[in-house]
């Protein structure tokens, strides 16, 4: 059973879920989720708080969030997000890890349909930022929504990874904080972007010797 005793204790459940509703209307607002997309969490002493199923990002209800063992069974709120399995393998894998962050978002979602992307490293270190904050992005094969076997792909890569790229659905991003977790994404999302208008031109990328310093400094 996953460990859930690595909290910070300066915020309160309560104040949590209305972090976690701010947070989903910023985001759903500025155009990274849309309709029911995409799933927040954030670690708590006895489990996880996790966006319900079918909600979306821009209406959520602080009291209505659900709140998750670490073994998936439903503590509270309404019934979480199908993907609840998927932030519960990544917090067992990432024990610093208080925050996730699952968004559908345009680019990301479009480089995890490339036919040649790399599946290692699906976006090329384009910026400091995306070093530091993102770090080595693997592309995960495609499984159904829901499917615990995705949580097992994304428990495995999450060990070394601060962030994963779902095939043909969107990327996975750890952090510190929701904030922190926030911020990772939304560089993910800016990098992909970046990338796509990039492509077929001549690009002028990080070098190895740079990407290493960064990762030094900056570990995943």
């Amino acid at each position: 059973m996953t460990s859930f005793a690595r909290v910070p204790g300066k915020m309160t459940e309560s104040q949590l879920r209305e972090l976690i509703a701010v947070r989903g209307k910023s985001l759903h607002e500025r155009g990274y989720a849309h309709g029911s997309s995409g799933n927040l969490s954030v670690r708590v002493a006895d489990g996880i708080l996790v966006t319900p199923t079918g909600s979306s990002l821009g209406r959520l209800d602080p009291a209505r969030i659900a709140k998750v063992a670490p073994d998936g069974t439903p503590m509270g709120g309404d019934p979480p997000s199908k993907e609840a399995f998927l932030h519960l393998a990544m917090y067992a894998a990432r024990p610093h890890a208080h925050a996730i962050v699952h968004l559908h978002c345009t680019c990301a979602v479009a480089v995890s349909c490339l036919a040649h992307a790399d599946p290692r490293n699906v976006l090329p270190p384009l910026t400091a930022y995306h070093v530091m904050r993102v770090g080595t992005l693997p592309l995960l094969p495609f499984y159904r929504p829901g499917d615990r076997a995705l949580a097992e792909a994304v428990g495995r890569a999450a060990a070394t990874h601060r962030a994963v790229l779902l095939a043909n659905h969107g990327p996975v991003v750890s952090g510190e904080s929701l904030d922190d977790a926030v911020d990772n994404a939304e560089e993910l999302e800016q990098t992909a972007k970046l990338a796509l208008l990039l492509a077929e031109r001549a690009t002028v990328t990080l070098n190895p010797v740079q990407v290493a310093d960064l990762e030094a400094r900056f570990p995943s």
